[in-house]
């Protein structure tokens, strides 16, 4: 009788995730590798943003004026929500990147730290990002 050979389970790509019942700490894993996605595809987005508030006051003017009046066809409160958008992933990624960076350091891990800095890396990013999505909208 021939040997039947279990397949490998493979890579587990970031839309195989979202099959999975994971828990806390594995959403803010897939939720800081979808933000650090974010960022770079609108990574040429943040540099047009930031060539337009630097380069002269003229610009700026412009810069400013596509939170009012809009982009091309995009109104104004769509270039907010996208903006809002990079708050959330830089926000989130920066702060889920301080908690890997503490667990890599201090090598002890138990299963309600793992929970606890989970919880805490959603409820400051999420926090910050409510604080300047307040000063986005209402300035």
């Amino acid at each position: 009788m021939p040997e039947i050979r279990k397949q490998p389970p493979g890579t587990m790509g970031l839309i195989d995730a979202l099959k999975y019942r994971l828990p806390l700490a594995g959403v803010v894993s897939i939720l800081h590798r979808g933000s650090g996605l974010i960022l770079f595809l609108l990574l040429p987005f943040v540099i047009w943003l930031f060539d337009k508030s630097v380069t002269s006051e003229i610009s700026y003017a412009e810069f400013t004026s596509t939170f009012t009046a809009g982009l091309g066809v995009l109104p104004g409160w769509f270039m907010k929500v996208v903006v809002l958008g990079l708050i959330w992933a830089y926000l989130h990624h920066f702060v889920a990147g301080i908690r890997y960076l503490v667990m890599d350091a201090f090598h002890t891990v138990s299963k309600d730290q793992g929970r606890n800095s989970a919880i805490a890396t959603l409820v400051i990013s999420l926090t910050l990002t409510l604080v300047l999505g307040y000063k986005l909208f209402m300035y």
